[in-house]
């Protein structure tokens, strides 16, 4: 009985807190049982770059890349390129988003086409399960700014007054002589939709403010139910109970000798196990991407430490400007499995091996010599069936390849049943050589790929010159 009503209190628990907004999934989530950590980054500059990438951590200052240090996403909308992600999950756990700057800098755009005519627009992704990610749309939210410039480093956190996301970010506009980024902020629901931009934080005379982000603050801590961070000249400190309320100034990082010249972006981090927080804060000056300071007390600026060498590791890819999403045991276990470290690895022809499959335009075909990413795929588990596989793009995460009839497309995993049967394979010894392999398609037993005059097909096999056409090595 004791277990009995252990598991009903839990339950009780758990349905008041999402009654009144406070879930035990809230965005900010950090409890001792949650096992690691995840990070949505970008890497640099260029359109390769500047994409989404996942790490994972165990504790906090230690990082792994996901995916083979691979991008996990791409834009392939607005200028093509993303920076300053922010991860936010539901109050019930049930939906994430990615959120992102609409800006690929070197590839189409330079820094002062992007200041003062850029993207109007945020990037979003949407997921049920942080590893199926939906096609990414674009949300205009500097439209209705008159004369707004662009749009920079969005951040979303979930306000239990309102019962709804606020939505906020950059954009650079002229009021009143002065032309500078200002932060505004909008209601969403869905990121989809929103209510009128409004001026949430603008700094004196010409000073610009461009990133800033939350953190909610448990009882017990602090005299601030939140505080953000902001890179405004310098990391400045602000407190407030309520987010669209009143804010006090805090201080700043100037006493551990970091200001906005050398550091941008900060990306906070509770630590899952302890009353302790990582302000991580990007090191753009230097070009060495993020580092961790710590703190007791995210309110109190005298009790920021630097860290001691050695102390973190970032991995193998620079990390910049970012978010951290506290994970569960169950998130993590999908994101590990879904990202794991699987290489990349190209698909020779055996009857003409200077040729391998690539794509081009989403069509598949094989052509001469190919070594970049599009001649490059991870062979994940099958989308359907044990003991197949799926070819999933290196430079387009999310698009397998798939048989359309007899056709073959670069195709985005819609998470159908379909879908998955087409895109899913039998890795067999190959028809003409045995040291090498064919694939058996899943769902059409009877056919294989193979290619016919350079394009990729599915068809039956019957010939010798089918067989050696069928007949492919999977090679680094």
């Amino acid at each position: 009985m004791s277990a009995l009503r252990t598991r009903l209190s839990a339950i009780l628990l758990a349905a008041c807190l999402l009654f009144t907004g406070q879930a035990l999934t809230a965005p900010d989530r950090a409890a001792a049982a949650d096992p690691g950590y995840l990070m949505v980054h970008f890497t640099g500059e260029g359109a390769a770059n500047q994409q989404m990438y996942l790490s994972h951590s165990t504790d906090g200052r230690h990082w792994n890349d996901l995916n083979g240090g691979g991008m996990v996403l791409r834009s392939t909308v607005g200028t093509q390129g993303v920076r300053d992600p922010a991860l936010v999950r539901s109050p019930d756990g049930s939906k994430y988003w990615i959120i992102a700057t609409d800006l690929c800098i070197d590839c189409g755009q330079n820094w002062d086409q992007a200041i003062n005519n850029g993207s109007r627009n945020l990037v979003v992704w949407e997921s049920t399960d942080l590893v199926t990610w939906s096609k990414p749309w674009l949300l205009n939210v500097a439209g209705a700014i008159p004369d707004g410039r662009n749009a920079w480093a969005p951040e979303a956190i979930w306000d239990p007054e309102t019962k709804d996301y606020v939505l906020y970010w950059a954009t650079n506009k002229p009021v009143n002589g002065v032309k500078k980024h200002r932060i505004y902020y909008a209601h969403t629901r869905d990121f989809r939709t929103l209510t009128t931009p409004q001026i949430y934080i603008e700094r004196p005379g010409t000073q610009e403010i461009i990133d800033t982000q939350i953190v909610e603050m448990p009882t017990g801590v602090g005299d601030y139910r939140y505080v953000r961070a902001s890179g405004d000249g310098q990391i400045t400190l602000e407190g407030s109970n309520s987010i669209l309320g009143t804010w006090t100034n805090l201080g700043n990082l100037s006493g551990i000798g970091l200001t906005g010249s050398q550091v941008e972006g900060p990306m906070w981090m509770k630590f899952r196990d302890r009353k302790e927080w990582t302000l991580y804060l990007d090191q753009y000056a230097s070009g060495r991407g993020y580092m961790p300071v710590t703190t007791t007390d995210p309110s109190a600026s005298s009790t920021y430490k630097l860290p001691a060498s050695g102390s973190y590791n970032m991995g193998g890819t620079k990390k910049r400007h970012g978010s951290i999403l506290n994970l569960t045991a169950a998130e993590e276990s999908r994101v590990l499995a879904r990202w794991a470290n699987t290489p990349a690895k190209r698909l020779q022809s055996y009857n003409f091996q200077d040729r391998y499959v690539r794509h081009a335009d989403f069509d598949v075909r094989i052509d001469q010599n190919i070594t970049g990413p599009d001649a490059q795929f991870r062979l994940r588990p099958g989308l359907a069936g044990s003991g197949t596989v799926s070819f999933e793009s290196v430079n387009y995460p999310g698009y397998f390849l798939r048989h359309s009839g007899s056709d073959f497309q670069l195709a985005y995993n819609d998470g159908t049943p379909q879908f998955a049967a087409d895109a899913t394979f039998r890795q067999v010894a190959g028809l003409a050589d045995s040291n090498w392999s064919s694939f058996q398609s899943y769902n059409h037993p009877d056919r294989y790929i193979r290619h016919y005059a350079y394009q990729l097909r599915l068809d039956p096999i019957t010939t010798a010159t089918a067989r050696s056409d069928a007949t492919f090595r999977v090679t680094s």
